[in-house]
């Protein structure tokens, strides 16, 4: 029988996150508290701890069962082309606004297991703009990261990134930008040369450059009010004069400090524009 986990004080909850910070340089301390508890939660039950106690002393002595706590606490949810809508609307209106520079930039932030990535080269090279452009795809999750730098996805997902890849406006189909072989889905390599997977930490790694795009996702929402603060600071750093921010349905920069330092281009789909004068 499994034994079911008791209800943890903040005590317990705190206790562990610093042994996380410290031991192994991770900072959950901003995530918000009812979505870590229920990870926190769903991760006991799985691994059979009763407790948070016995999960910090586990992790503190186990290199393997921090990993395997790392895994339940991320949120590897995507795939090609998610939401169409919002794929269509980058094709259509930031795509030839990315076309008017020379070298394109673009950071994918919490990238997960790289579909979105992967679908973002893809309207790149169709607007012919690929060979010129570099796309940093970044998560803390290293098993998610393998995954994307692999680039090899199953055979079942494909009806879903048909149907997405048409309802975004795609031409065609994508039977071009993948190899199917044994079960299995492995993206063009010509699309790879212009990837880099590379793990980076949101919660307490530095800004990533000067970027023309930053996308970040659904991402924000697992975040308290601070750390979102922090992230959408470390975003503002992170863009060119003029560079486009694009958040999730249900983000903002509303609320946040750097708020004044944006213009809303799209509001419907959480796109913002870095004022150009901020820097002036």
């Amino acid at each position: 029988m499994i034994p079911r986990s008791t209800s943890s004080s903040p005590e317990e909850v705190n206790n562990l996150l610093q042994t996380m910070t410290e031991q192994y340089g991770y900072d959950f301390t901003g995530y918000a508290p009812a979505s870590l508890n229920r990870r926190l939660q769903r991760h006991m039950e799985q691994f059979r701890i009763g407790s948070l106690a016995q999960l910090q002393d586990t992790i503190s002595s186990d290199d393997q069962a921090f990993a395997d706590l790392l895994r339940s606490l991320s949120v590897p949810v995507t795939e090609m082309f998610r939401d169409p809508p919002f794929f269509q609307y980058l094709r259509e209106q930031v795509i030839p606004w990315l076309a008017t520079f020379p070298f394109i930039r673009i950071w994918h932030a919490g990238c997960a297991t790289g579909e979105e990535a992967w679908s973002m080269a893809v309207l790149l090279h169709q607007a012919g703009l690929l060979d010129r452009c570099q796309i940093y795809a970044t998560d803390y999750n290293e098993e998610a990261l393998e995954t994307a730098r692999r680039g090899i996805y199953k055979t079942a997902l494909l009806k879903t990134w048909q149907s997405n890849y048409k309802d975004s406006a795609g031409e065609g189909d994508l039977s071009p930008y993948f190899l199917e072989r044994y079960g299995s889905l492995r993206m063009d390599r010509r699309l790879q040369k212009h990837i880099t997977f590379a793990n980076h930490n949101l919660v307490t790694d530095q800004s990533f450059g000067e970027m023309h795009l930053i996308l970040c996702r659904n991402v924000l929402i697992y975040f308290s009010r601070s750390l979102q603060d922090r992230v959408l600071t470390l975003f503002r750093d992170s863009l060119a004069p003029g560079g486009q921010l694009c958040l999730g349905p249900r983000e903002t920069l509303r609320f946040a400090s750097v708020f004044d330092d944006f213009e809303a281009v799209n509001p419907d789909w959480k796109v913002y524009r870095l004022s150009k004068d901020r820097l002036l």
